[in-house]
């Protein structure tokens, strides 16, 4: 059995503030003994403009955002997934949303970038285009922790049920998903499709979110949490800054997978 965490934050535009709220969350998780801690979406910086994401954009293997994900994960010995930051795209009006995974010696182990970007319009009149201003990754990630081989998500992914069959069939047994849900669309969806991914694979979905009002105007929906392979939310924070906690148990989740041996009943994978 190992424990995990899911660190809830409401960032701001100015990435020093941040990381000084992240550091206190992490500390405060890892003291409660989680081995594991998925950081949201966008922890470092929620711009006042999307545009100013490009000012503080770091070169893959360099910067302090990513200084301080190591120096963290090496101090409190645990593994930290770092939600999104922004590294330099291949585009140079543009950024990669990346998803760092961080070993609990500081190594860097893994880096997923965001697959399916945020272009919407919604009917409460809010809009979004991420494209505009971020470049989309084309590649799926999962890879071996001491809580069980983990595949990589983020927010907007979560709507698209055939990328956590392909982390799936790379073995995943637990799902990390740093999120910025607006309030609009996590009032309507976000319980039901965190539980529904992990429902329809029978994994643990430990899902970050970003929870309250920003300096940009946006409100996002926060409602962290962590949910087991049966479906059940385990833990969960409603809004503000903090975390949620839970054992991951893989006996409960085999017991699952045996019970209702559905990911062997697939007629259709490709």
């Amino acid at each position: 059995m190992t424990r995990v965490a899911a660190i809830q934050l409401a960032s701001g535009p100015q990435v020093a503030a941040n990381l000084g709220e992240a550091e206190r969350q992490i500390a405060a998780a890892a003291k409660a003994g989680a081995q594991l801690i998925v950081l949201p979406e966008n922890f470092a910086i929620m711009p006042q403009k999307e545009a100013d994401r490009l000012s503080v954009a770091e070169k893959d293997g360099r910067g302090p955002i990513q200084d301080f994900l190591s120096t963290q994960a090496q101090r409190h010995q645990t593994w930290i997934v770092g939600g999104t930051i922004p590294l330099i795209a291949n585009s140079s009006d543009k950024v990669r949303a990346a998803c760092l995974l961080y070993n609990d010696r500081g190594e860097r182990v893994a880096r997923y970038d965001k697959i399916h970007l945020f272009d919407v319009r919604l009917g409460n009149g809010e809009h979004y285009q991420e494209s505009k201003n971020i470049e989309p990754g084309d590649s799926v990630v999962v890879i071996d922790t001491p809580c069980g081989r983990l595949g990589l998500a983020v927010c907007y992914d979560l709507r698209f049920p055939e990328l956590f069959r392909r982390l799936l069939d790379q073995g995943a047994e637990l799902f990390a998903l740093p999120s910025a849900f607006t309030a609009h669309t996590g009032r309507a969806h976000w319980e039901v499709l965190v539980r529904a991914r992990a429902i329809e694979n029978l994994v643990y979905v430990i899902a970050a979110a970003q929870g309250g009002y920003h300096a940009n105007g946006r409100e996002t929906y926060g409602d962290s949490m962590i949910v087991s392979p049966w479906g059940d939310i385990v833990s969960r924070l409603a809004r503000g800054a903090g975390y949620v906690i839970a054992d991951c148990d893989r006996t409960l989740q085999q017991g699952a997978r045996t019970s209702l041996p559905s990911i062997q009943h697939r007629r259709f994978t490709s």
